[in-house]
């Protein structure tokens, strides 16, 4: 088995930076732009960008496009552009691209996505910054922003809310995911959808951001919001920011393959007891049943994750059936009329 990172710097790769020399607003939010395949019009997107406010725009590159990028960099000096490596998965990239950011906060975008509602960056840090009232009753002891994310409602083409609001089932160490579309304001969401989100930098820092070795985006958000929730984080969703698709929304894959192997021994099969976690011998047997490794295989993976709960014990707040309670007590959200 691989090892699960340690910590958030281990698990990134080498990479080459262009640009990014102007600082562009003061709000302490900075715009991670993701790049999907065959999105005209680049320059667009960092006008629109650029009209936000953002402190900088961090720009992940993947090889088709970096041909105009030395135009880019010198047309809009407030853009950092990364090079990514070949191969690199969704969530390493989101990795990478906040290790870049100086910002407290960063706005996780696709580039064929558009805000229409929330007002500029200054406007959006004011929104889920506390008070300083909230923050005396806190004592200090939390970051100055609301939550670990804030995912934004997403709207398709024809201006319609896409179910975003994702709501975890969990019966007999079985997984799985309901979706809604979001209706009202605080909402908590399992996960952020595509990862479309405005994360705190060092609450994600802390948390070890996405697992690098979970190549599946459907899993590696999943483990991303599960731990997060184990760990006392909250994910929620504001109909006060929306964005608009001006493509195809991605379908999610939940294929089980060696990806969920990974979640599962992570976030489901730890239990929590006496204000820490453990990963009990007892779940080997059931694991090397349904892993479709030999023993020797699953052996390895399995101790590696017990070690890694080891590790990490005092880290949990709660396990994975008190995280579906969560969502018992909460209630699905209505259906749409």
């Amino acid at each position: 088995m691989n090892t699960i990172p340690s910590t958030f710097n281990q698990a990134l790769p080498s990479y080459t930076a262009v640009g990014g020399t102007e600082r562009l607003g003061f709000t302490g939010l900075s715009a991670l732009l993701l790049n999907r395949r065959g999105i005209p019009f680049r320059q667009g997107i960092f006008q629109e960008l650029e009209k936000a406010g953002f402190d900088y725009v961090i720009s992940l590159e993947s090889a088709p496009e970096r041909y105009d990028v030395e135009d880019l960099s010198s047309r809009f000096p407030f853009v950092r552009f990364v090079l990514i490596p070949a191969g690199l998965n969704f969530g390493e990239q989101i990795n990478l691209g906040a290790s870049e950011v100086s910002s407290p906060l960063f706005f996780v975008l696709w580039n064929d996505l558009k805000i229409i509602t929330g007002g500029g960056a200054d406007r959006i840090t004011e929104r889920l910054s506390l008070s300083l009232d909230e923050l005396k009753k806190a004592g200090g002891k939390i970051s100055q922003f609301r939550r670990l994310c804030t995912v934004p409602w997403l709207l398709n083409s024809r201006f319609e809310t896409h179910p975003t609001l994702i709501a975890p089932v969990v019966y007999r160490r079985n997984v799985r995911t309901l979706v809604f579309a979001p209706r009202q304001e605080g909402l908590p969401s399992l996960y952020p959808f595509d990862g479309l989100g405005i994360y705190d930098r060092e609450r994600f820092i802390g948390l070890g951001g996405f697992d690098p070795l979970i190549r599946n985006p459907y899993w590696q958000l999943m483990d991303f919001g599960f731990r997060a929730h184990l760990w006392g984080e909250e994910i929620s969703v504001t109909q006060h920011i929306k964005i608009s698709s001006e493509g195809l929304i991605p379908v999610e894959d939940s294929t089980i393959d060696e990806g969920y192997r990974r979640f599962y021994l992570k976030n489901i099969a730890p239990v929590f007891r006496e204000d820490q976690a453990h990963l009990p011998w007892r779940r080997f047997p059931s694991y090397l049943a349904n892993s479709g490794w030999d023993i020797f295989g699953a052996w390895e993976e399995f101790n590696e994750a017990r070690r890694w709960v080891k590790d990490n014990r005092k880290r949990w707040k709660r396990d994975a059936r008190m995280v579906n309670d969560f969502w018992e007590d909460v209630g699905a959200p209505p259906e749409e009329d």
